[in-house]
């Protein structure tokens, strides 16, 4: 659980459950981050071995970002997770009207 407890941490990984991002997009796919808080995250994550990280030689240089196998083995966590969100979220809801 160590693992996931940043606040942005699981909002970084959703990000990159759609495929491979550049650093720019991944920014704008986690609404709220900001660029030192993002680049810690995505450090933290590299280091913990859920994402990789894969520079290309360019001017600018860019950075791509992906799910390692661990990171992927996360998807049914994940959506898991999403799933109770939004039905307890609906039940809120219901129970608040």
């Amino acid at each position: 659980m160590d693992l996931l407890s940043g606040k942005w941490t699981m909002s970084v990984i959703n990000a990159l459950m759609s495929g491979v991002l550049r650093f720019g997009e991944l920014e704008r796919a986690v609404p709220g981050i900001n660029t030192r808080m993002l680049a810690r995250t995505v450090k933290e994550l590299e280091e913990r071995k859920i994402i990789s990280r894969k520079p290309h030689p360019t001017v600018p240089p860019t950075v791509e970002y992906s799910l390692t196998e661990k990171g992927l083995a996360l998807k049914p966590v994940m959506q898991a997770l999403q799933a109770w969100a939004v039905a307890n979220y609906h039940r809120a809801q219901a129970e608040q009207s």
